[in-house]
């Protein structure tokens, strides 16, 4: 089965009478938890613009504290799994700042819980390439938040 383009779609969305295009919308929400956190974001974003920000890192120290790091395997365990956890909400924000905000964040966690002294190839790596995506996504601000960032980065990058 083939599915229509995004512009198709588009199109027959703008159709739709208005108590139809919420029902749908209501109807897309149930299907998955994301989508409904989606939404919750984009509704929200105007009344508070730092929710999703506060909402992430309320996430991600849960699940810091939640995890053992008495061995490396576990903490390389317990970090992967993080890691999957904050893409995933990294995926409701389209805002760059608010996603190199939260990937610091974490990263700033992962040194502070104790993860990267064990030395362990996989936290390593994981470490490491949060920062690259850190960096890219710098990259693409205006000049003025760049510095602001890359202080932050240099930061974690010395204390290696």
């Amino acid at each position: 089965m083939q599915f229509p383009s995004l512009a198709q779609l588009k199109k027959e969305l703008s159709l739709l009478p208005e108590k139809e295009l919420i029902h749908l919308i209501a109807d897309l929400a149930k299907f998955s938890r994301e989508n409904k956190a989606f939404l919750f974001f984009k509704l929200q974003e105007k009344e508070n613009p730092g929710l999703f920000l506060e909402m992430v890192k309320e996430e991600l120290d849960t699940e810091f504290q939640k995890s053992n790091v008495n061995q490396a395997y576990y903490a390389k365990k317990s970090a992967q799994a993080i890691r999957r956890k904050l893409n995933k909400m990294l995926k409701l924000s389209k805002k760059k700042e608010d996603q190199i905000e939260a990937i610091l964040y974490f990263c700033e966690q992962l040194k502070e819980y104790g993860y990267l002294q064990f030395k362990y190839p996989v936290i390593d790596n994981l470490y490491q390439i949060q920062l690259e995506k850190a960096k890219k996504l710098i990259l693409g601000l205006h000049e003025d938040l760049q510095y602001d960032f890359e202080i932050r980065l240099q930061g974690l990058e010395k204390l290696d």
